[in-house]
C-alpha cells in the first residue's frame, strides 16, 4: 500500500515472480509517490502498470471540486512518471462517499466538471482516465454500469474510460453480462474481484457469465485480479471489511490467479 523504495521493490518483484503481466498501483497518497524510483524498476521489470485512487475526503469531487482537480492533477503527473497506462478507481469522488440521500444535480455537475478537466490534463500526459462505478455502500454518486456511462457520454471526452468491477456487480447489476453489455462501448478496464473480495473462484461470482460476455463483446481491455488482504486501517474502513477475506495472500495468488488464467484462456480473452 506505500510506494517507497520497499514497497515498489516487493510489489514489483511479487508480481513477476507470479507470473503477472502488469501491476495496479494504489495511488492513494501522490505526493509521497516516488515516481522516478517506480519507473526505473517498472522498466527493468518490464512490467506495465496502472494506477488507481479513491478521493481523500478534504477533496472529494462533489463538494470540493477545485481541490479535486489539484489531486487528480498531481496523480496524474505521477502515473504519467511511473509510466502507467492508466489513472483509474474512484476517481470522482472517495471510498465510503455516502450523504444518506440520492446524488443531487449540484453534486453530478461537480463531478462532470472535475472528470472533463482531468480526462483532458491526463490526456496531454499520454494517460488515459478512468472511472469505476462501486457499490451503494461505498458511494451514492456512480455505482451501476448504466449510471458510469451516463457521466462519460455527459463529459464527452475521449480520453475518458468505463472501469468495472465484479464484486460491485454483483450488487448492483442485473447480472453481470448485462452491465458488461451495458458498459461495453466505453468498457476498457475490469477488476476481476471475487463476491466476498477473496480468493477468485472461491465465491459466488458467475465467471462463465462475466467471461463469455467480454468475449462476446470482444473485450480487449486489462484484466486486473483484486483481492483485498492486507490494508491499511482507512482503506478497510472504507471499504467495510472486518475481517480476512482469504487465507493468505499466497492463497489468493496461488489459487485464483491460475483460476482467472484458465477462465480467460477458456474464453479466448488471452
Amino acid at each position: 500500500m506505500s510506494w517507497d523504495a520497499a514497497g515498489a521493490e516487493r510489489a514489483i518483484a511479487a508480481a513477476k515472480t507470479s507470473g503477472m503481466d502488469f501491476i495496479e498501483i494504489a495511488l492513494l497518497d501522490p505526493a509521497s509517490t516516488d515516481a522516478a524510483l517506480g519507473r526505473r524498476l517498472l522498466e527493468q521489470a518490464e512490467l506495465p502498470a496502472v494506477c488507481s485512487l479513491g478521493l481523500p475526503e478534504a477533496v472529494w469531487a462533489s463538494r470540493n471540486p477545485d481541490g479535486a482537480i489539484d489531486f487528480l492533477t498531481l496523480a496524474v503527473e505521477k502515473a504519467a512518471g511511473l509510466g502507467a497506462e492508466a489513472l483509474t478507481g474512484v476517481t470522482y469522488g472517495g471510498i465510503g462517499e455516502r450523504s444518506g440521500l440520492p446524488p443531487t444535480q449540484a453534486e453530478l455537475d461537480n463531478v462532470a466538471r472535475v472528470l472533463e478537466a482531468v480526462s483532458g490534463i491526463a490526456g496531454k500526459a499520454g494517460v488515459a482516465f478512468g472511472i469505476e462505478p462501486v457499490n451503494r455502500y461505498e458511494t451514492h454518486l456512480i455505482n451501476t454500469a448504466a449510471q458510469g456511462v451516463a457521466m462519460i457520454e455527459r463529459v464527452g471526452s475521449e480520453n475518458l474510460f468505463l472501469h468495472l468491477d465484479t464484486y460491485h456487480m454483483n450488487i448492483e447489476e442485473k447480472g453481470a453480462g448485462n452491465g458488461i453489455i451495458t458498459a461495453r462501448e466505453h468498457l476498457r478496464y475490469i477488476h476481476l474481484s471475487e463476491s466476498d473480495r477473496g480468493t477468485p473462484g472461491q465465491g459466488t461470482c458467475d465467471w462463465d457469465e462475466i467471461f463469455a460476455t467480454l468475449a462476446a463483446i470482444n473485450f480487449r481491455g486489462g484484466l486486473a485480479m483484486e483481492s483485498f488482504i492486507n490494508m491499511p486501517p482507512e482503506i478497510a474502513h472504507g471499504l467495510s471489511v472486518w475481517r480476512p477475506v482469504a487465507d493468505s495472500a499466497e492463497a489468493v495468488i496461488g489459487q485464483g490467479l491460475p483460476f482467472l488464467r484458465g477462465k480467460a484462456a477458456q474464453y479466448g480473452l488471452i
